[in-house]
């Protein structure tokens, strides 16, 4: 009798455990690297929406690219540090973390895991009053978003899984 019972606790067990999920589950990052030159330092301040093949902004019209902004343009933010309480820290310190602990200081957006990155362009704009570099759209590729909290391994061959992607900015003339 004991036996059984230690089956069926272990039987009940094994369910929960299968069931755990990630902080991160039905949600992807783009993430985008943006510098000059021969220069590594991320260009802070830009404006970096997300555009449709036409380059029109591209509207979450019933959370179909994101969980988040329902409704409104998709545009990026960049990463910031938090502090231990959770909150964006003004200046960073050797106690504050990344918001999204994957990338370090860059433009991110998050999208569905079913996002079709390949209808989609980024468009990068400085929109300071007077601007220092040229505007830009680049396309978007499956291979560029961070898919997070899967159990499939990734690839050994082709391009490297969650990397950011690198977009060198040109200056006006």
């Amino acid at each position: 009798m004991m036996r059984y019972c230690v089956l069926l606790f272990l039987l009940m067990l094994l369910p929960a455990s299968a069931q755990q999920h990630c902080g991160y589950d039905f949600t992807s990052y783009i993430v985008l690297h943006i510098h000059e030159d021969g220069k590594s330092e991320n260009i802070s301040g830009l404006k970096v929406t997300l555009v449709d093949r036409d380059g029109n902004p591209a509207v979450n019209t019933n959370n179909s690219l994101s969980w988040q902004r329902a409704g409104q343009t998709l545009t990026f933010t960049e990463n910031y540090q938090i502090g231990s309480d959770g909150k964006k820290v003004a200046e960073p310190n050797e106690n504050s973390k990344w918001y999204f602990p994957y990338a370090k200081d860059t433009y991110l957006l998050s999208v569905t895991n079913e996002f079709p990155a390949d209808d989609y362009q980024v468009r990068i704009e400085d929109t300071s009053v007077e601007p220092v570099f040229k505007t830009l759209v680049v396309p978007l590729y499956s291979y560029n978003m961070y898919v997070l909290c899967t159990g499939q391994q990734a690839t050994q061959f082709g391009r490297k899984l969650n990397k950011p992607v690198k977009i060198v900015l040109e200056r006006e003339k």
